[in-house]
């Protein structure tokens, strides 16, 4: 972050009070580039210009500090004030008032004044041409000292500050936990303008000199605290370490569980078959070894590696399988993803079998149900094939009979959607089937209303 000596000339020259005071800022901002700072060396002059400000008896005049202020912002003034790795300065300097010593980056910057707070308010929220052409000296004889102050809404920082606690919530605590290595005196600056030591140069140029240029410059060093730590003792003998033999008197007794591997290998195996009932049908013995295995432990099942997106694949592979891990997970609070998946994927007669087989062993909700047949008539409906559709909408009208015959659904809820399948599908004979069952059943209603 340091300077060299020509650089630290040219900035220093660009800051004379009497050059800034009458220059706008549009051109205080063009001078850096002419003076030959390029982009890349930004954030070295942006330090720079910091130390200035919070070393003020290095740049004591009123035009310079709000000079250096607008630059801070003028090299940035393309990525989001977030961003402007010099943000900090921006939120301290509109918080604190005259009275009180503003501190950031380790630094004290001396408070600015009211006309100046709604320059640099202006320039981080609402900035425009027309701000940029004015001149130092213009905002500061637009000073608020008449008593009407602007509203505290102005200098609003709030949403600049969360985004700089969010960024710095991310560096480490032990890098924050320092001290600048250059502190000003507490008294009134021991600068005398004039003197001339021997090699002719003022004393305030060869003090700046030594504090920005070189690569010792102490103006990117910070003083840390060091992180001390006792150093344990590796041994108690030549051959022992200490912590392999406590010397604390009371006797811990170690107790193993005969049954930990047991129960180990039991996951291992379920796991195994879980693993290949989702890829390919398994034997009669696997299945039994499989569903003796979750029946012996019913915490089992949430360790062999379902989820709801492997449900699928061991429907059509293993559907008996799939109903008894389903009848497993009924208590679990995930069932209804298991159902959500069910109800959604691709109907099929291995399914429809699962489906059908559930209804008969649990009561399963209504609305997956339902759910359910209007997937099913929604496919028939929607396929291309003729051979697929005329097969699928058989497999729907058996199954559809099977649930009424058994009253696991109410046909009254369905009865306009499922009578209107089966007028589209009269031409084959289950659907015909079903039409007259779902007749039968509305005359059987209509009977007694009669008498």
């Amino acid at each position: 972050m340091h300077l060299s000596t020509k650089e630290l000339g040219n900035l220093m020259t660009m800051l004379k009070e009497e050059s800034v005071a009458s220059t706008s800022f549009e051109n205080i901002g063009a001078e850096l580039q002419k003076v030959g700072f390029t982009k890349q060396d930004h954030f070295r002059v942006g330090s720079a210009l910091v130390f200035l400000l919070q070393n003020h008896d290095h740049l004591p005049g009123s035009h310079q500090r709000l000079a250096a202020i607008y630059l801070l912002y003028d090299m940035y003034k393309s990525d989001p004030t977030a961003s402007n790795p010099f943000a900090g300065v921006f939120v301290h300097l509109l918080q604190n008032s005259a009275s009180s010593n503003s501190e950031t980056i380790g630094g004290k910057i001396t408070p600015i004044s009211s006309s100046e707070k709604m320059f640099l308010s202006q320039l981080i929220s609402l900035p425009n041409k027309e701000l940029f052409k004015c001149t130092p000296k213009q905002i500061l004889t637009t000073d608020g000292d008449s008593g009407s102050q602007p509203p505290k809404s102005v200098y609003d920082v709030s949403g600049l500050q969360l985004s700089l606690v969010e960024r710095q919530s991310q560096i480490p605590v032990i890098s924050k936990t320092s001290i600048p290595c250059v502190l000003p005196h507490i008294e009134q600056s021991l600068l005398q303008k004039g003197d001339q030591p021997m090699d002719g140069k003022p004393v305030q140029q060869q003090v700046l000199e030594a504090m920005l240029c070189g690569k010792t410059a102490p103006i990117s060093e910070n003083l840390r605290p060091s992180f001390i730590r006792p150093v344990p003792l590796l041994h108690s003998s030549s051959n022992e370490m200490v912590w392999m033999n406590p010397t604390n008197p009371v006797r811990h007794k170690f107790a193993w569980d005969a049954a930990m591997t047991k129960n180990s290998n039991k996951t291992g195996e379920a796991k195994k078959l879980m693993q290949k009932a989702f890829k390919s049908t398994l034997t009669n013995s696997q299945q039994q070894q499989l569903q003796t295995q979750l029946n012996e432990d019913s915490k089992l099942i949430y360790h062999i590696g379902l989820t709801p997106a492997k449900l699928p694949d061991l429907v059509e592979n293993n559907p008996l399988v799939a109903i008894e891990v389903l009848l497993l997970l009924m208590p679990s609070n995930q069932i209804t993803e298991y159902f959500s998946v069910l109800v959604n994927m691709e109907m099929s007669l291995h399914s429809m079998e699962v489906v059908n087989r559930l209804t008969t062993a649990v009561e399963l909700p209504t609305e997956f149900i339902h759910l359910y047949i209007s997937n099913c008539i929604s496919t028939c409906e929607t396929i291309k094939d003729k051979y697929m559709q005329n097969r699928l909408v058989r497999l729907v009208c058996v199954f559809l009979q099977s649930l009424i015959r058994n009253r696991i659904i109410n046909v009254k809820d369905l009865f306009i959607e499922v009578q209107a399948f089966c007028i589209e599908f009269s031409r084959i004979r289950e659907a015909a089937g079903l039409f007259r069952l779902l007749k039968s059943l509305d005359s059987a209603e209509m009977e007694p209303s009669k008498k």
